[in-house]
């Protein structure tokens, strides 16, 4: 088990992943605490800080309240300019967490500029192929509740394809069996229809 400052574990679990509440279901609490573990788990064998990777994870979609658009943007904003943290990292360190959080979105084309970015976007696929079904269509269901249920499904399994699949926009950008496994796997879900009755299942 990875060991984090205490005080700085405090700080966090007080102000910032609190914000999360105010999220809809697939940026609430149960996702940054996904992705704080995810973090964490990637760790071994890499030369990290591992106070920046935990501090990374907890901001990385507190953005969200600005919008998806730029939330990246917005929650890397809100690391560097959050002075609380200025007790635990010197100027360089919440420059490079600040990239980290700014390189995290899953449909960027390139790398993230540093180690800590690849980290955070390793653990932000959280790609266990259940709870990606889950979480597309709590978000659909949220920002489109007016949709009839066969909408979402549609909603669902295109953006699977235009996201998981062979010619989708997602990079793994770290070695992760689990990811790797979890993406085969929505792989063939579309190739065999089951995605379908997967997201019946959440509807």
């Amino acid at each position: 088990m990875w060991s984090i400052d205490p005080e700085l574990r405090a700080y966090i679990e007080e102000n910032i992943l609190p914000l999360y509440e105010a999220h809809d279901a697939a940026h609430g609490p149960a996702h940054v605490q996904t992705v704080l573990e995810n973090s964490l788990a990637l760790l071994d064998g890499l030369d990290v800080d591992p106070n920046m990777v935990y501090t990374v994870a907890a901001y990385h979609d507190v953005g969200i309240r600005a919008g998806r658009e730029r939330h990246e943007a917005v929650s890397g904003q809100w690391l560097w300019e959050d002075k609380e943290l200025k007790r635990w990292f010197t100027p360089e360190q919440r420059q490079t967490m600040r990239e980290a959080v700014e390189d995290h979105r899953a449909s960027r084309q390139e790398p993230p500029r540093n180690l800590y970015g690849r980290i955070v976007s390793e653990a932000d696929r959280d790609l266990d192929p259940e709870r990606v079904v889950r979480r597309m269509i709590e978000y659909s269901k949220a920002h489109w509740p007016q949709w009839s249920d066969e909408e979402h499904i549609q909603r669902t399994i295109a953006h699977v394809k235009d996201k998981y699949s062979e010619t989708g926009y997602l990079h793994l950008w770290l070695p992760c069996p689990r990811n790797e496994a979890g993406l085969a796997t929505l792989r063939q879900w579309l190739r065999t229809g089951e995605l379908t009755e997967r997201c019946k299942k959440y509807l």
